[in-house]
């Protein structure tokens, strides 16, 4: 309990910007606690979210800040924009630090992507045209997946496991990139510096140069950005303090040498999140409009701002 309220602050820094009290306009359903796996006997879960008047898209929305992620974190509300559109929304809840790792909570959503992927038809929603979105670690997961969703095991004995866990498209809210090269080149973000107080996500191979540099690339989607990866809306603040806007223009020039398909917007005065969020999750929609059902928006024309 103790190491619970130490870290649910962290979760509340990405998340204390949407309205507590808000709720979305539009009817909607809510299952809660749908389990998607099992970790060493825990239950991992994700509360699902269907609107009154679908449009056949699921969006998983990862709750997490710090890598800790927790059910007093998902909010109706923060999803309003995305279920007035007719998204189906799957807030997923991963094991946290600092049980577990980065690269074990990775893997939970993997198996979150699969788990919605396999039971489409259930949410009717098509399998073929999942998004993921998120902010702060949440982002990060989101990124991980766009970058380096996979084929599922086809000998697996579990048929979730055989699905894929890509997505087709992405947006999220100031994502870490790179944490070999944290606010400028060679600042090392492993769980060492300016993360240190993260120590705890990155694991004991955070303890020395050497394994901080292979973790730190195993962990970095920009590592993995190649011109074939879910089409990426960004939105970062320039003012940020927490993750600073470096690692999005860093993960852009990346996908601008690989020709891969990526758009930063940059809040102007903006820190680790503020207020009006809500507002911008409509651009989320509207990118997720243009790249899950091809319909014509302004995503495409809106720019830095």
């Amino acid at each position: 309990m103790k190491i619970m309220k130490k870290l649910l602050p962290l979760l509340a820094i990405t998340l204390s910007f949407w309205s507590a009290q808000a709720q979305p306009s539009a009817d909607y359903k809510r299952t809660e606690d749908v389990i998607y796996s099992r970790k060493f006997g825990s239950a991992l879960t994700m509360d699902i979210f269907q609107p009154a008047k679908p449009n056949g898209i699921g969006i998983l929305w990862t709750v997490s800040g710090g890598f800790f992620s927790s059910h007093e974190a998902i909010n109706p509300g923060a999803y309003r924009p995305l279920l007035e559109r007719g998204y189906t929304v799957f807030a997923v809840v991963h094991g946290s630090q600092p049980k577990y790792t980065i690269p074990e909570i990775e893997l939970d959503i993997h198996r979150a992507v699969r788990f919605v992927r396999h039971n489409a038809a259930k949410y009717s929603i098509d399998p073929d045209h999942i998004g993921i979105t998120g902010s702060s670690a949440g982002a990060h997961l989101s990124l991980t997946i766009g970058t380096q969703g996979a084929p599922g095991d086809p000998n697996s004995k579990d048929p979730i496991d055989r699905e894929s866990s890509a997505v087709q498209c992405v947006a999220c809210f100031y994502p870490p990139t790179d944490f070999l090269n944290w606010s400028k080149e060679g600042d090392d973000g492993v769980g060492f510096g300016p993360t240190i107080r993260h120590q705890a996500a990155f694991g004991p191979r955070s303890y020395s140069p050497e394994s901080r540099l292979t973790l730190g690339h195993e962990i970095s989607p920009i590592y993995f950005v190649t011109k074939n990866m879910a089409p990426t809306l960004v939105l970062h603040g320039d003012s940020d303090h927490e993750v600073p806007l470096y690692q999005a223009q860093i993960f852009e020039q990346r996908c601008k040498e690989l020709g891969a398909p990526y758009k930063l917007i940059i809040k102007q005065g903006k820190d680790h999140g503020w207020p009006g969020m809500e507002t911008d999750l409509k651009v989320f929609a509207d990118w997720f409009d243009e790249n899950l059902r091809g319909l014509k928006t302004t995503a495409s024309s809106q720019g830095k701002n």
